[in-house]
């Protein structure tokens, strides 16, 4: 059986998600989202405090991508996010060879 699927979103290259948003965006508490930013798993546009925190496109997709790793292979963060970034070096590292002609 052949199921199709539609994923509805907007693009936020000029926007900025909030803590909450991001929380909400990736079905997970406002603090998961924080310990990943304190270790650095995750990046913010950020003065010093909470509040002012903003996360990008690129940000959502990453954190999304780490709680999908987190929960499917029941991983840690710091294991969720060496698997991520592996990923997105592997992802790099093939759009240079398809640019270069080479794949």
């Amino acid at each position: 059986m052949n199921q199709t699927r539609m994923v509805i979103g907007v693009a936020l290259e000029d926007s900025a998600l909030t803590l909450e948003e991001l929380a909400r965006a990736c079905a997970v508490e406002p603090e998961w989202v924080v310990r990943r930013v304190r270790t650095g798993i995750l990046g913010a546009e950020a003065p010093p405090h909470m509040e002012g925190w903003r996360f990008t496109s690129i940000d959502l997709v990453r954190a999304r991508r780490l709680r999908e790793i987190e929960r499917a292979f029941d991983a840690d963060e710091d294991l969720a996010a060496l698997v991520v970034d592996l990923s997105e070096e592997v992802r790099r590292l093939k759009a240079r060879l398809r640019s270069a002609g080479l794949e």
